[in-house]
């Protein structure tokens, strides 16, 4: 440890600062990224093909080879699709899709009129008030519960979960956020999510609409390009961020996905951008791959363990890109506590160029595609920033609403670490 911390001294004084990259580009690739013609970057109306296909173009412009005949790698996998914007009355009062409410994301189809039921809490926690309750006659009821109740309920005995599913919908009442995910399968009993602020508090009956359809074969790309090294061509430095988001329900409601994660794809083609320049041609050879359906579990990066397209334990280092659109609190590095020595030299070059206000580390997380590839045992860090919006999984992270406050310094940190990651004599005796 001492001899690297010597070593790191000298290649930090010998090293200047990184160049800024367009951040008129990067504004436009956010903007194009969580525009409607993507529609969330998801499951219906194409739009994770689309965005596949521009990031290829994208590849292809700045010069970017594929491994082997094409950008992408493609796989598939199920996804229940909400097809159609969901409607919601209550007591004859429209609410707005997307504002006030979403389907659930595992919501089956269903429509129709209903009384409305509320879960009594008492029921959750004492079993004479839980009897009570569930003698109750469900069908054709719109049950109406807590988010911070659907555990307890998740629990009740098998008897009272069955009664459950007898009812016609489920209301579950948000006390923040509409957040959505994606889902496999269809579950039994057809659901909305609402803000609480938008239920009544005396209401009496909804009518409903979802239309929602299983997908069990939907198509998806990778998309992957690469820069050869200038000496070390067998050596990989790789760069990824998924492009995929949340998509929509029907054509009126999208989930845009700018900071989640426009704003890593953003870097991606940057850093992409940068290294493809003659006069910044690597040393070792350069992968970048845009992930697709990440949201649905990180499918498209688990896919690429298993069906890599160079051997992993070329890979010298990764770097995973995710929710970068902020940055006033400074970044966050998972698995830093794993590999001290790269995080070190991290936090010392951005000491010497004050680029973020800090630089905080954690050990391993299995919430992003960095995972996958730090599980086969390659050394990987994943970056996401701090502090700005709050906006997340949900239908306002719109670009215009995006401040990206210090994108341009943690793109000159990652190129500064990157070109140190070259030169230090760990890598170079691989």
């Amino acid at each position: 440890m001492k001899h690297f911390r010597i070593f790191l001294f000298f290649i930090l004084v010998a090293t200047g600062t990184a160049s800024a990259q367009n951040m008129e580009r990067v504004r436009q690739t956010v903007d194009t990224l969580a525009s409607p013609y993507f529609h969330g970057r998801g499951y219906i109306l194409d739009g994770d093909a689309r965005a596949a296909d521009y990031i290829r173009d994208r590849f292809k412009q700045m010069g970017l080879k594929p491994l082997g005949n094409s950008y992408f790698q493609s796989f598939s996998f199920p996804v229940n699709r909400i097809t159609e914007t969901p409607q919601l009355e209550i007591d004859g009062k429209k609410l707005l899709a997307g504002k006030d409410f979403v389907a659930r994301a595992s919501s089956p189809s269903g429509s129709g009129k209903a009384a409305i039921l509320v879960l009594d809490s008492l029921a959750l926690t004492d079993a004479a008030a839980a009897q009570q309750f569930f003698s109750q006659n469900f069908k054709g009821k719109a049950i109406v519960y807590r988010q911070q109740d659907a555990k307890p309920i998740s629990q009740l005995p098998q008897p009272y979960q069955q009664k459950l599913q007898q009812a016609a919908v489920h209301i579950i009442l948000q006390p923040k956020a509409l957040l959505t995910t994606v889902a496999h399968q269809a579950e039994a009993t057809p659901m909305l999510e609402v803000l609480s602020t938008a239920w009544p508090a005396k209401a009496q009956s909804i009518k409903y609409s979802i239309k929602s359809s299983v997908n069990p074969n939907h198509q998806a790309q990778n998309v992957i390009g690469y820069i050869e090294g200038s000496t070390k061509p067998d050596s990989f430095l790789v760069f990824t961020a998924h492009y995929d988001h949340l998509g929509g329900q029907g054509k009126e409601v999208y989930f845009p996905g700018a900071n989640d994660n426009a704003s890593g794809t953003a870097m991606l083609l940057e850093l992409a951008a940068h290294f493809s320049k003659p006069e910044n041609k690597p040393k070792y050879s350069m992968a970048f791959i845009a992930f697709a359906a990440e949201e649905a579990g990180l499918l498209g990066s688990f896919y690429y363990v298993h069906n890599p397209l160079f051997p992993l334990r070329d890979i010298r280092f990764l770097v995973n890109l995710d929710l970068l659109g902020t940055g006033d609190e400074g970044m966050m590095v998972v698995n830093g506590q794993v590999h001290k020595q790269e995080f070190e030299l991290l936090s010392s070059i951005n000491q010497k160029y004050n680029y973020l206000p800090q630089i905080k580390s954690r050990g391993k997380a299995a919430n992003s595609d960095h995972y996958p590839f730090s599980e086969q045992g390659v050394p990987a860090f994943f970056f996401y920033t701090l502090g700005g919006t709050a906006a997340y999984h949900n239908t306002q992270d719109f670009a215009n609403q995006l401040p990206l406050t210090r994108f341009a310094d943690v793109f000159k940190l990652i190129t500064s670490f990157t070109e140190h990651l070259q030169k230090t004599s760990k890598y170079k005796s691989k």
